[in-house]
């Protein structure tokens, strides 16, 4: 389901100096399909934040079409209907260009929920190959 639709998934995440990059990266892993979860490599990029903190940057783009039909399906199956509401009520504030940008809650992914944040998330874009994304997230079962 899903990998017809979609021309890529990018993940980003950041791991600040308080955290374990360990445990960012299981949260991360969380949220892909367990079966692929090994194989999807992460790029890591050190950084600074504003005050000179260091600050860890791990990104992918996932471009296989089966690994994104069943991130897909994980991602609806796993969404919670009242952020599923969320989503279709403000689909726009959530997509530009053919894309739709998620910020997903790291320390749910960790507990194996998935929850919107906007607050140090993992930040998901899934690029369409439609450009009428709400239908298109419709019937991925993103949004409801």
């Amino acid at each position: 389901m899903g990998q017809n639709l979609i021309s890529y998934i990018d993940i980003r995440v950041f791991s600040h100096a308080t955290e374990d990059e360990n445990k960012v990266m299981e949260a991360v892993k969380k949220i892909l399909p367990s079966e692929f979860a090994e194989e999807i490599a992460f790029e890591k990029h050190d950084t600074r934040g504003h005050h000179g903190n260091p600050i860890t940057f791990f990104e992918t783009r996932i471009k296989d079409k089966k690994i994104l039909g069943r991130i897909v399906e994980k991602f609806s199956s796993n969404l919670n209907t009242l952020d599923k509401e969320n989503l279709r009520r403000s689909i726009t504030t959530y997509t530009e260009k053919g894309s739709l940008y998620v910020r997903l809650d790291k320390q749910a992914a960790f507990n194996n929920e998935f929850k919107l944040a906007q607050a140090d998330p993992i930040h998901v874009r899934i690029r369409f190959k439609k450009q009428d994304i709400t239908e298109t997230c419709r019937e991925l079962g993103i949004i409801s």
